[in-house]
């Protein structure tokens, strides 16, 4: 699955939006990042200074922060020391409008994993977390291979078996065909249109019926007797969700 730039999309381990905290006290330029990160398919926050990214980070767990070293109550090297009691192993991307050896040094010094200076270009800040991400083992590329997560529920393509808690799931195959195009978009609504031409690669003429009968099957599989993943919302589609823990 790609994102809407083109990019082999990038989850968290279980098929879960990774999760970023932008912290920036420019108001304007924290909103284009977020929106950049948005466009990757990202959980995003914001916070305008210390105290907030560090109550930010608690509420979110971020897998990743986009860290301005100049805040107005405090700088990103005391946030980070916060931040890293909150979640040890998270990945920082300084942002500094400073561009000298010893502002570099002292980031990386600190804990950040990169640097980037102001003016930056949205692509490299994207292209910088994506690399830190996967270095960290914190995400993975949906393509990267044939297994698909998405909480307890794991599909192997090439072996074609899915289980849920480590029990086999038998499908057919239109069920199976579903359930994948289900996982490789975890947490996204999915309309019935969406659902018809990647699985049935036709239009049924309006006959969206197919859709909720193929539902049903999956959820008498994959739901049964267990916390259910597969949603309906109403008067847009079905989404695929992990089970809150």
């Amino acid at each position: 699955m790609n994102t809407r730039s083109g990019r082999p999309a990038l989850t968290r381990p279980d098929g879960t939006p990774v999760r970023v905290l932008v912290v920036d006290d420019d108001p304007d330029l924290a909103e284009v990042l977020s929106g950049a990160l948005r466009y990757e398919g990202w959980e995003v926050r914001t916070a305008g200074d210390g105290a907030s990214a560090v109550a930010g980070a608690r509420e979110l767990l971020p897998d990743a922060v986009v860290l301005d070293v100049m805040l107005p109550d405090t700088d990103g090297f005391a946030v980070l020391r916060s931040l890293h009691a909150v979640r040890p192993d998270v990945c920082v991307l300084f942002l500094t409008a400073r561009d000298a050896v010893e502002d570099r040094i002292a980031g990386i010094t600190a804990g950040g994993d990169d640097y980037v200076t102001k003016p930056f270009s949205l692509e490299e800040v994207v292209a910088r977390l994506r690399g830190l991400l996967r270095r960290a083992g914190m995400a993975r590329q949906l393509e990267e291979g044939p297994r698909l997560v998405v909480g307890d529920l794991a599909m192997d393509e090439e072996a074609r078996e899915v289980t849920r808690s480590g029990e086999l799931i038998e499908l057919s195959p239109t069920e199976f065909a579903l359930l994948r195009f289900l996982m490789r978009n975890p947490r996204r609504v999915l309309s019935k249109t969406q659902i018809l031409d990647r699985v049935w690669s036709y239009d049924f003429g309006g006959q969206a019926h197919v859709v909720e009968l193929y539902i049903s099957y999956l959820r008498k599989k994959v739901d049964a007797g267990r916390p259910p993943m597969i949603h309906t919302v109403r008067g847009a589609g079905y989404v695929l969700k992990p089970v809150a823990r």
